[in-house]
């Protein structure tokens, strides 16, 4: 019996929806972007995080994209010029006025 099992919980499937001909880790790294973007269900990403939880290529492979995605987000602090502000609000409020 798992730690889960002995606290009442179930266990949880590995895998998010129907694998359709490909394999686990073929079908999880297919739906990794949702994973790092926060777009599945929840039970869904419970089942991503028990594969990658017991999968090492796949764990490396997610926190391969992981880091990429955070230096994306570092590397992208620029300001648009105050200009391009002033022009998108003006815009902005004509429209909503209308």
């Amino acid at each position: 019996m798992n730690e889960q099992e002995q606290d009442g919980s179930q266990a949880v499937e590995p895998i998010p929806h129907d694998t359709a001909g490909s394999s686990e880790c073929e079908h999880a790294l297919g739906h990794l972007y949702e994973y790092l973007d926060s777009e599945m269900t929840p039970d869904d990403e419970l089942r991503m995080r028990a594969h990658v939880a017991h999968c090492s290529p796949c764990l490396a492979e997610l926190s391969v994209e992981e880091l990429v995605k955070q230096l994306v987000k570092r590397s992208c602090h620029e300001r648009a010029p105050e200009t391009l502000r002033l022009r998108i609000r003006e815009q902005l409020t004509g429209m909503t006025a209308t």
